[in-house]
């Protein structure tokens, strides 16, 4: 199969599911049920040029996502296929109501456009999520019910400041070392 060749009707309906019942057992924090819609699971998140990866790595993952965002879920806006992807655009909500990594809580939502590529190997295994989106738009969102007008604010925004720097690490190599595209 050739990048131009697209899979039968049943495989992209069996993709589509696959990919779908992945979105419903995040929202429903059922991560035995998520981790079953990939052998190995792989997330890739490009705005942080962060790698997930292995079981234990992505289980942590979650745990740190879903304590930082518990009512954390989705709204889809649109679904497409290509020749190996199931591609979704959609909305990640919610309320940032434990710390995320040093940066501590801010009580305040947030609504998030992104771009999630389901990936498929020849065998029509999901292999890979790899997550697109803004990190300044969430983090405009969440640190914005700071008042900096008000000294009591600062030090809460230092504390924000200093737990950003603290999720800052090395990029990972995988997602800087790819290979260019040759037509």
């Amino acid at each position: 199969m050739t990048r131009f060749d697209m899979p039968d009707e049943a495989t992209l309906r069996a993709r589509e599911k696959l990919v779908l019942d992945h979105f419903e057992g995040e929202v429903a924090q059922q991560w035995d049920a998520v981790l079953s819609t990939f052998p190995h699971p792989h997330y890739e998140l490009i705005a942080t040029l962060t790698v997930h990866d292995g079981d234990t790595d992505v289980r942590d993952y979650y745990r740190d996502t879903r304590v930082a965002f518990p009512d954390q879920h989705h709204e889809i806006i649109e679904l497409r296929h290509s020749h190996d992807a199931v591609i979704v655009e959609f909305w990640l909500l919610g309320t940032h109501r434990g710390p995320l990594g040093g940066i501590p809580p801010m009580g305040q939502p947030f609504r998030v456009r992104m771009t999630a590529t389901f990936v498929f190997d020849e065998n029509e295994t999901l292999v890979c999520e790899r997550v697109y989106f803004d990190t300044l738009t969430m983090l405009k969102q969440l640190l914005g019910g700071l008042n900096l007008k008000n000294p009591l604010e600062w030090p809460k925004l230092v504390r924000a400041l200093r737990g950003l720097a603290q999720l800052t690490r090395e990029p990972d190599p995988r997602l800087l070392d790819t290979p260019r595209f040759e037509p």
